[in-house]
C-alpha cells in the first residue's frame, strides 16, 4: 500500500514543484509590478505544497529526502502532469495554465481534506486556503482579459485552445487512483471531471471565451512516467547545481 501512496504523493508534489519552477522562470516579467509579486507568491505556495508532499513521500520510501527526490531522480521517475510542463509562451498562456490547474486543485483538495490518510488530510487542509486564493486571482484575470479588448480576448482564446488538450490527463484513472479510492485516501481522477468542467466553463463563458472540444492528444501520461519534451529541459536547469556539487550544503 505504501508504494501506491508514495506514487500518489509524487504525482501531487511533482506537479506543484514543476509548476512552481515554471512560475519562477517568469519572475520579473509580469505586465505590472503587483502581478509580478502575486504570481511569485503563488509559485512559493506551490513550492511549499510540493515540499510537504515530497517530504511525506520520502518518509514512505525511506533512506531518502525530499531534496534527493527533487534533484536526483531521472525524468522517467517524475509523476507530474503534462499541463504543468508547458512553456511560458506569454502572459495569456501562463494565466490560462494557472487557471486550469487552480480549478483542478480546488476540486481535488476539497476531497483530500477528508482523506483517511491523516498526513495527506493535514497537508490538504493547509493548502486549500492557498488554493482558494490562487483560483480567485486567476479567475479575476480570466474575466479581465476575456472582457477587455478584442486583442486580449483573442490572445486568451488562443491560449485556452492550445492548452485544452492537456486537460484530459487530469481525469484519467490508473492503478494508483483506483487503490487510493478503494482506501478512501484520494478520489478517482475521473470523479473530478464534472465539477472541474462546471467550474472552468462557467468562468470561461462569463469571460466570452469559447470552450474547445475535448481531443485526446496522448495515450501516455506524466502520472505514469511518460513526459513531454519540455520536462527534460526543466530538470536539466533545476538539477544542474545539485548534480554538479552533490555534497554541497548551504
Amino acid at each position: 500500500m505504501n508504494d501506491k501512496i508514495f506514487d500518489y504523493c509524487l504525482r501531487i508534489g511533482d506537479s506543484s514543484l514543476i509548476l512552481s519552477h515554471r512560475i519562477g522562470e517568469y519572475c520579473s516579467k509580469a505586465p505590472i509590478l503587483e502581478e509580478d509579486l502575486a504570481i511569485t507568491n503563488v509559485g512559493l505556495d506551490l513550492l511549499g505544497q510540493a515540499e510537504s508532499f515530497l517530504n511525506y513521500a520520502a518518509e514512505l520510501k525511506g533512506n531518502t529526502t525530499a531534496d534527493e527526490l527533487t534533484f536526483k531522480r531521472k525524468e522517467k521517475d517524475f509523476r507530474c502532469l503534462h499541463l504543468v510542463q508547458t512553456p511560458n509562451i506569454d502572459f495569456a498562456f501562463i494565466l490560462t495554465r494557472q487557471f486550469l490547474i487552480d480549478c483542478y486543485h480546488q476540486t481535488l483538495f476539497n476531497q483530500l481534506v477528508n482523506s483517511q490518510d491523516e498526513r495527506i488530510s493535514g497537508i490538504s487542509k493547509k493548502a486549500i486556503k492557498e488554493i482558494n486564493y490562487h483560483l480567485k486571482r486567476s479567475t479575476e484575470w480570466i474575466l479581465r482579459l476575456g472582457l477587455g479588448t478584442d486583442h486580449s480576448n483573442q490572445r486568451l482564446q488562443n491560449a485556452v485552445n492550445e492548452l485544452w488538450m492537456y486537460t484530459d490527463e487530469l481525469f484519467i484513472d490508473n492503478e494508483t487512483d483506483i487503490q487510493m479510492d478503494n482506501l478512501n485516501i484520494g478520489p478517482l481522477s475521473s470523479s473530478l471531471k464534472n465539477p472541474w468542467e462546471q467550474l472552468v466553463t462557467s468562468t470561461l463563458r462569463s469571460a466570452s471565451i469559447e470552450v474547445p472540444e475535448a481531443n485526446l492528444y496522448s495515450l501516455q501520461y506524466g502520472k505514469n512516467g511518460f513526459h513531454t519534451e519540455y520536462l527534460g529541459y526543466i530538470l536539466a536547469e533545476m538539477q544542474h547545481l545539485p548534480l554538479l556539487y552533490p555534497d554541497a550544503s548551504w
